[in-house]
C-alpha cells in the first residue's frame, strides 16, 4: 500500500482509507449485521489501509461506536479521523460546542485523541474564524493531531489559513465529479493542504456492480425515496444513471487488461490526480474493502490515465 503525508504537516497515511459513513446505518439502509461492519473495517486494516474516517452525525454517533469496537487493541497502529457538524444535525460550531463535540467523539471512539478532527460542512451563521480558533485549541490541547475542513471552497480555506494551518480538505471527488480538479486541487497543493476525496466511487456507480436493474432498500437514499434528492438527481435518477453506467462499462476492458477491478481503477485514478492525498472508500462488505485496497498498490501509466480521461471528459 502506497503511503503519503497529509499535506505539509500531517501524518503518513495510506492512499486509500476506510470511510465509515455507511457503517452508521442511516441513509444507506439498516446494517444487516454490526459484526459484519466491524469485520469490514478490520478487513480494510488487514489489507493495508491505516486510517478510518467517521463523523458524529453518521448514525447519530453509532458509526464512531462501531469504529471504537473495530480498533480495540490496535489503536497504536492506525489513524482515526472524525468530524463535527453544525446544528441542528450536529453539536454545533460555537467554541464551547466544539469542545463538547470532540469529548463526545473521543468517548464513543474509546480513545484519548483523534489524528484528524474536521468541520463537516460550513455553517454560514457563525464566523469561521471563531470556529477555527476552537479547532486550533483542540489541537493545542492534544485532543487531535491535525485539523481540517470538509465540503468547502477556496475562500473558506483562505480565511482559516489566516489563523492556523489547514491540514486537510475533504471534498467529494471522483471520475463523475471533477469540479475541484482544475483549480482548487493545485492551489491546495501549493498551500501544503492535504486532500481527502470522499465518494471516489460515486456512491457505488464506479464499482462496476451497479446496473440499471439494481434496486436499493427504501431506506437507502439511492432509491430516491428519502434523503439526498439533489444528489440522487445528479447520480441515480434513471436517465443520468444510464449515462454514467455507459461510461463505467468502458472501464471494464481497462480493468481486465490490468488484472484488477473497475473499482480499483476508479480509485487509483483519483489518487493519481495532483493534490489528492488519499481516497475514502467505504463498504459494509469485508470482501469489497479488501478489493478497494488493491488501488493502493495499482499503477496507472500515462497512456492509461489519458484513456480514462477521454472516457470521462
Amino acid at each position: 500500500m502506497e503511503m503519503r503525508k497529509l499535506g505539509s504537516q500531517g501524518p503518513e497515511m495510506s492512499v486509500v482509507g476506510y470511510g465509515a459513513w455507511e457503517a452508521g446505518g442511516d441513509m444507506w439502509g439498516p446494517n444487516e449485521s454490526e459484526q459484519q461492519v466491524i469485520d469490514a473495517m478490520r478487513a480494510a486494516l488487514d489489507a493495508g489501509m491505516n486510517w478510518i474516517d467517521s463523523a458524529e452525525v453518521y448514525g447519530d454517533g453509532h458509526s464512531e461506536e462501531l469504529v471504537g469496537r473495530a480498533i480495540a487493541g490496535r489503536r497504536d497502529d492506525l489513524l482515526i479521523f472524525t468530524k463535527v457538524a453544525p446544528r441542528p444535525a450536529g453539536s454545533g460550531f460555537r467554541p464551547n460546542q466544539i469542545r463538547e463535540a470532540i469529548r463526545g467523539s473521543l468517548s464513543r471512539l474509546g480513545t484519548d485523541h483523534v489524528d484528524l478532527y474536521q468541520l463537516h460542512w460550513p455553517d454560514r451563521r457563525i464566523p469561521i474564524e471563531e470556529t477555527w480558533q476552537a479547532m486550533a485549541e483542540a489541537a493545542d490541547e492534544g485532543q487531535t493531531g491535525a485539523i481540517g475542513v470538509s465540503n468547502v471552497d477556496q475562500r473558506l480555506v483562505e480565511r482559516c489559513l489566516a489563523i492556523r494551518h489547514v491540514d486537510s480538505v475533504q471534498n467529494r471527488f471522483s471520475l463523475l465529479d471533477q469540479k475541484d480538479r482544475q483549480r482548487f486541487l493545485p492551489w491546495l497543493h501549493e498551500q501544503g493542504v492535504g486532500y481527502l476525496a470522499y465518494s471516489p466511487l460515486a456512491y457505488g456507480l464506479l464499482t462496476g456492480a451497479v446496473t440499471m436493474q439494481t434496486e436499493f432498500h427504501e431506506g437507502d437514499w439511492r432509491s430516491g425515496q428519502s434523503w439526498g434528492m439533489p444528489t440522487y438527481e445528479q447520480f441515480f435518477a434513471p436517465r443520468v444513471r444510464e449515462r454514467h453506467l455507459r461510461r463505467v462499462d468502458q472501464l471494464r476492458p481497462i480493468a481486465e487488461r490490468l488484472g484488477t477491478t473497475v473499482a480499483a481503477v476508479a480509485l487509483r485514478w483519483v489518487v493519481e490526480q495532483q493534490g489528492v492525498t488519499a481516497a475514502i472508500a467505504g463498504s459494509r462488505n469485508p470482501r469489497h474493502t479488501q478489493s478497494n485496497a488493491e488501488a493502493g498498490a495499482l499503477k496507472l501509466d500515462e497512456p492509461t490515465l489519458e484513456e480514462i480521461d477521454r472516457i470521462f471528459s
